[in-house]
């Protein structure tokens, strides 16, 4: 059976050819609606086969790998779709990672062609070293069949025959906790991920979606959803106008919606502060962080008729688990609830090893409500990292049965009912003297603080005598308030064991955090500003 994705948008074509695919802003109408230009199925099915036309007479094959370096919307959607029609390799890389760690992750992937706007090919000839492999340059502007004229754009070539385990695309990871690495997905993988994403959260065809992370707009032709471009600029997503977003929902009637905690903080403020509700919205899917309490507190107000979701997953891995409106405890301190495993994903929790893992046997299950290692085990789950065999060793741990178990580099616990409690990141655990403290447990207790909206777990000092601290994102105007803040943060460590040892405060005017999401706050550069700067101790009477 062909299990290339790019035959879903043949599909879609012929079942709803009429209907839209894609919609991307152009400006404003004089009444101050949003101007879209708007392609059916059958239009971008055939905008993706000018797209394979063009790349196969610039000599890219089957298998042949191509750096997409695109603006979000009709060339990421159709570039990438002629790519896997044409059995081609796509590589993504977030241009937000930063120019040096770009550069690295282009040399490692060894692209041979390019298909990018005008920028990124000069940025190829004025770096040409990273650029080495790339002997096949294609330039990506505008609609190729309003240039040719749609009528003659010709039939769709059949998509090409790949095989569930053919490799499909490398994706590459944030970098948000280390160096970014190019995940390997093969067209089983993509299928999957289709099936349970469109299962899990009840997603029909003939539904519109605005996704807030551009490579969300994939999965879209394959379900049949339109997709709505959203006025955002993906390398500074933080920047949003929340207000631009909402009249897009409104407008075009959206009823999904993919985007970080802190974008739809963003708009659940606006809609608050506005009295707007957005009642077409079936569902909104939130992740890249855990969803902070006041979020979910938010949802019913401007999703009337719809629930707010947290899949959560990484991308090696997605979706793992989902959560939703509804199944919070918002007095927890235990950590995120990320909900219970999707369907056909298994799920472990094993005591933490910090080396390599090569079989199954070599790991220790926890008991329900142990904290532990998170591996998971499914069709969605990756094999390996490209050109990393090292990383891979380290991810990765051989089942029995020949499936491959991905060590998720998050610490979680699993309830007596299957649901799994995030606890953080594997490498931002604390390992203090005085035992061992895990982020988001302990940072959940100084997030009820009415004026703390992100906090930080930070390890200062050298083993054996690291020292737990939080840093707030906040700026007192003086050292006595600083100094006040940090006493009624001491009183909040005092009411839970987990906490009481923590005694030290700091304040940060503004957190770094990754560029995909706006919303993985990056600890470790916290810890290290924090050894410098000034903190405060506290101990009121207890």
């Amino acid at each position: 059976m062909n299990a290339n994705i790019a035959r879903h948008l043949d599909r879609m074509a012929q079942a709803m050819p009429d209907r839209p695919a894609l919609k991307i802003p152009r400006g404003r109408t004089a009444a101050g609606a949003i101007a879209y230009v708007s392609l059916s199925f059958r239009e971008l099915s055939l905008e993706a086969a000018a797209w394979r036309r063009v790349l196969e007479a610039k000599g890219v094959r089957r298998g042949d790998r191509v750096l997409v370096m695109v603006k979000p919307g009709l060339p990421l959607i159709a570039g990438a779709f002629a790519l896997f029609s044409l059995g081609a390799v796509p590589v993504v890389i977030d241009p937000g990672m930063g120019l040096r760690a770009f550069l690295s992750c282009v040399e490692r992937s060894k692209p041979k062609a390019l298909l990018g706007i005008a920028l990124a090919h000069a940025v190829s000839w004025v770096f040409r070293k990273p650029f080495r492999s790339v002997t096949t340059r294609i330039l990506a502007s505008g609609s190729l069949t309003a240039r040719i004229g749609g009528a003659s754009a010709g039939t769709p070539a059949p998509a090409a025959d790949t095989h569930a385990t053919d490799l499909a695309a490398v994706l590459f990871t944030s970098g948000s906790t280390g160096a970014p690495k190019g995940v390997c997905y093969e067209h089983g993988m993509f299928e999957a991920q289709v099936r349970l994403i469109g299962g899990t959260y009840a997603i029909e065809p003939g539904e519109i979606d605005l996704p807030l992370l551009p490579i969300f707009a994939l999965f879209n032709p394959a379900l049949g959803m339109t997709t709505i471009v959203p006025e955002i600029d993906p390398r500074k997503p933080a920047q949003v106008d929340p207000a631009k977003i909402v009249q897009a929902i409104l407008q075009e009637k959206v009823t999904t919606s993919f985007g970080s905690p802190t974008l739809w903080t963003k708009i659940a403020d606006h809609c608050l502060a506005t009295g707007t509700t957005l009642p077409t919205l079936k569902r909104v899917l939130c992740a890249g962080a855990p969803v902070p309490a006041s979020l979910w507190k938010a949802a019913p107000a401007f999703l009337p008729h719809g629930r707010l979701h947290s899949p959560y997953g990484a991308t090696e891995a997605l979706p793992v688990s989902s959560v939703s409106q509804g199944d919070i405890d918002f007095e927890s301190v235990r950590g995120a609830c990320v909900g219970t495993p999707v369907a056909d994903l298994s799920v472990r929790i094993i005591a933490i090893q910090d080396g390599p893992i090569a079989t199954l046997a070599e790991t220790t299950p926890l008991s329900p409500g142990d904290i532990g290692e998170v591996i998971v085990k499914g069709p969605v789950v990756t094999r390996s990292y490209d050109a990393l065999p090292e990383a891979t060793l380290r991810a990765k741990i051989a089942d029995p049965d020949g499936a491959v178990w991905h060590r998720m580099g998050d610490c979680a616990s699993q309830d007596a009912e299957g649901r799994l409690w995030f606890q953080g990141r594997l490498v931002e655990r604390v390992q203090a003297s005085l035992g061992t403290f895990f982020t988001e447990p302990c940072e959940q207790v100084f997030r009820k603080h009415p004026r703390v909206g992100r906090c930080a777990l930070v390890g200062l000092g050298l083993a054996p005598h690291i020292v737990p601290a939080i840093v707030v994102e906040a700026s007192p105007a003086s050292s006595s308030q600083a100094r006040a803040f940090a006493r009624e943060l001491r009183a909040l460590a005092l009411q839970h064991p987990h906490t009481v040892p923590i005694k030290r405060f700091y304040f940060h005017p503004k957190f770094p955090v990754d560029v995909r999401h706006n919303a993985k706050i990056h600890r470790l550069a916290l810890a290290r500003w924090a050894q410098t700067a000034k903190g405060y101790q506290s101990d009121p009477k207890r």
